[in-house]
């Protein structure tokens, strides 16, 4: 029986279930499933992080490279595994540290089938073999197991270690549904094993073998220098959240591999953040997020809130992210395709909030939970307040659930902002699709939205952006979100240099450790409880982008610092990636509400990263040169996989192993368009006298024309390539350089 037979070669092999030390190859549902035994403690692990110590180390986007350590009755064990090709993989275990006499803990790699198709283990060839659909999986180590064992089940294989100790035989066998390999510490304190599948026994035999003389996996690091180990850290986190849906027979980027919610769990706003992470490496997983978070679309348009294989929140949805981050794909692959696939659902989800959360007709929305569906706290002023994503904030506290409308009885800022972005981001697709009358009805709802912004939702006294009761009076308590009116564009360039101070005042927002999702100054700070008080990953990233949207970019700049500082305190020590962070001292496990390994935690190092390579959602694809070293990628681009380097005060962007452009020039370059005969880029900030810009796919003589704004540089030439002179340019201006195209490369 097949497990999955579509799955990507490059991941067909992967850490795809709950165990994430267990490897398995998804397209035919074969396990190899490290089991330990402690004697001291008569306890058995199959290093589960919800009941066991793990520390996930590094984890490719696909199979390259996976690593973990484990812990139990003080025994430290470290495992590696990567790729040798498609098929073939080579992992590996080395203990570290000893809690007991070696002899006495043991390693099993156990073999089985999910089909329960029986798995034998050769004694001549001292390989173990299971055929499934005429495919054959070998598994050799590098070491005989000093021990062969037969069970029914990974449970049954447990419970003999657990009730009979390791010196037990009567379970020795050579088949079974389930094959144990047995090695101790004092034998094998490091061992490898290689698992190879192969279309007759003996070629996977031979191909296992071959394996285990391959040296270790590794990886080159993503990122130095500058916010050294921010990419690294998004692919980790990626890497090990991307597992397998038993019940939908899908891959996606879970929001925690750690949660116990069932066979899967999917937040809809949650999952867009899956994709945009994702996104940042492999425009396929990406696309596959988005397709995860929009499966939850209802008959009657929103997305819901959450599905799980327990309950489906179909009665609300979540702030309305998923055209912003569908944009930013867009941006950053250039796919339409990206587009296309997402549009229908987003615009329905857009028009149901304006048709079912605005109980006045105001064009203000309020959070509500509608009369549909069975999901748990439907209904309620909890289930309404599920719709902000922000649960127990004390934006919420003076808000009261109004069952004739079933809404709560404020207009919330960040979901009235999050439609505002959600409108103008469904503008632009539908302007790409074609879809111009579309275009034109989501951009008049943007500005409409950004407008009563403006005007409803300022609290002039305080000189800041609020909650609003529907009936006039505005909320005590404030959140971030009162930042977010600048990244839906609705803020005044006064009230935008109003909330500047509010950003950098001590007795609210400011600190060490930002941004508290209650102010300092407000009782619930102190709870320290989920959205009282603690910093969240998604916030500060929304808040980001609104800073850069209105050019505040030296105040965008810190926060991507502190926000990369905060993720590193807990990163590098522990490799902890965590939901959210106590914002007084920076810790992320001081509240046992956390997750330690949640997706949203990339989004702190992707911010610290794209202030070297970034795409923005109203100036694209952005690179930025401030003198500071720093090599970082390959990440996607709408050139493919490229990466940065800034050496010697010049950047230089590199496809494979091609330089493309090179320049001097110190600030950032927007809208970075590499097409067929053409390149353009504007120049945020003034070029000093003598910086250069440089194109490496071209020669002078094959430059057609150049403007820099209303310049004509003249293409001299720069080695391989063609190099422009920026001097006397203006902050703002753009370079344009038409040229002959390069010939077609034919394989």
């Amino acid at each position: 029986m097949r497990g999955h037979s579509t799955i990507p070669l490059s991941s067909a092999w992967n850490s795809w279930s709950t165990r994430p030390a267990e490897l398995v190859y998804r397209p035919l549902g074969l396990k190899v499933t490290p089991v330990l035994y402690s004697s001291r403690l008569r306890r058995t692990s199959l290093i589960e992080p919800r009941a066991d110590v793990v520390r996930f180390g590094r984890h490719a986007i696909g199979n390259r490279l996976i690593e973990l350590e484990t812990e139990l009755a003080g025994t430290a064990i470290s495992f590696r595994a990567g790729a040798v090709d498609p098929f073939v993989m080579r992992g590996s275990w080395s203990a570290s540290a000893m809690g007991e006499w070696g002899t006495r803990f043991w390693l099993t790699l156990a073999v089985s089938a999910e089909s329960g198709a029986p798995v034998r283990y050769d004694e001549g060839e001292q390989v173990a073999l299971v055929e499934i659909d005429r495919r054959f999986l070998a598994v050799a180590t590098a070491d005989a197991p000093i021990q062969v064992t037969a069970h029914d089940s990974i449970e049954a294989l447990r419970a003999d270690f657990e009730q009979n100790g390791y010196f037990y035989t009567a379970t020795r066998g050579d088949q079974a549904p389930v094959i144990a390999l047995r090695f101790n510490m004092e034998m094998m304190r490091s061992g490898a094993y290689g698992l190879a599948i192969a279309d007759s026994a003996a070629l996977a035999i031979e191909k296992a073998r071959a394996a285990l003389t391959v040296g270790s996996a590794d990886i080159a690091p993503l990122q130095r220098g500058r916010f050294e180990g921010a990419l690294d850290a998004v692919r980790d986190i990626v890497g090990w959240n991307t597992i397998w849906d038993p019940v939908n027979h899908r891959i996606y980027t879970a929001v925690t591999r750690i949660w116990n919610l069932g066979d899967f769990a999917v937040w809809y706003n949650d999952q867009t953040f899956a994709g945009l992470l994702s996104s940042v490496f492999d425009i396929d997983l990406a696309r596959q997020n988005l397709a995860v978070a929009l499966a939850g679309a209802t008959p009657q348009g929103n997305v819901a809130c959450i599905v799980t294989s327990n309950d489906a929140w179909v009665d609300r949805s979540q702030p309305p992210t998923g055209a912003l981050v569908a944009w930013l794909c867009y941006r950053r692959s250039g796919e339409r395709s990206v587009l296309e696939a997402s549009y229908e659902a987003l615009s329905r989800n857009q028009r149901w909030w304006r048709r079912n959360r605005d109980p006045d007709g105001v064009g203000l929305i309020s959070c509500g939970t509608s009369d549909v569906g069975g999901g748990l706290y439907k209904g309620t002023v909890f289930g309404a307040r599920n719709e902000t994503g922000m649960d127990n904030s004390a934006t919420h506290d003076e808000a009261v659930y109004d069952a004739r409308t079933r809404t709560l009885s404020t207009f919330d800022l960040g979901l009235n902002c999050a439609l505002a972005t959600d409108a103008e981001m469904l503008s632009k697709m539908a302007a790409v699709l074609g879809r111009d009358a579309e275009a034109a009805e989501f951009a008049a709802l943007a500005a409409r939205s950004r407008d009563l912004i403006r005007t409803e939702l300022w609290d002039e006294a305080r000189g800041i952006f609020a909650n609003r009761q529907r009936d006039g009076g505005f909320v005590r308590s404030l959140s971030p979100t009162s930042f977010y009116p600048l990244v839906c564009g609705a803020a005044s360039q006064e009230q935008a240099e109003r909330l500047l101070e509010h950003l950098a005042d001590a007795d609210t927002f400011a600190g060490t450790f930002v941004l508290p999702n209650a102010t300092r100054d407000d009782p619930a700070f102190s709870e320290n409880v989920y959205w009282r008080g603690r910093i969240w990953p998604n916030v500060n990233y929304m808040v980001w982008l609104g800073l850069k949207r209105y050019g505040f970019e030296a105040q965008a700049a810190a926060l991507a610092r502190a926000s990369y500082d905060l993720f590193m305190q807990s990163w590098r020590k522990d490799r902890i990636a965590a939901e959210n962070y106590n914002a007084t001292t920076g810790e992320a496990m001081d509240q046992g509400d956390t997750d330690p390994f949640y997706i949203w935690a990339g989004l702190l190092p992707l911010m610290a990263s794209e202030e070297t390579i970034g795409f923005d959602p109203w100036r694209g694809w952005t690179l930025t040169n401030d003198g500071q070293a720093v090599s970082a990628g390959p990440v996607l681009s709408p050139l493919g996989p490229v990466r940065v380097e800034v050496a010697d005060g010049v950047l230089s962007l590199i496809d494979g192993e091609r330089t493309v452009l090179t320049t001097d020039f110190h600030g950032r370059l927007t809208d970075v368009a590499f097409e067929r005969g053409r390149f353009s880029c504007v120049l945020d900030g003034s070029p000093a006298d003598g910086a250069f810009l440089a194109l490496h796919h071209i020669g002078p003589s094959d430059v057609v024309a150049a403007r820099l704004d209303d310049r004509t540089p003249a293409a001299l030439p720069a080695g391989d390539g063609a190099r422009f002179d920026l001097t006397g340019a203006v902050a703002g201006a753009r370079l344009s350089i038409w040229h002959l195209p390069a010939p077609e490369t034919v394989a």
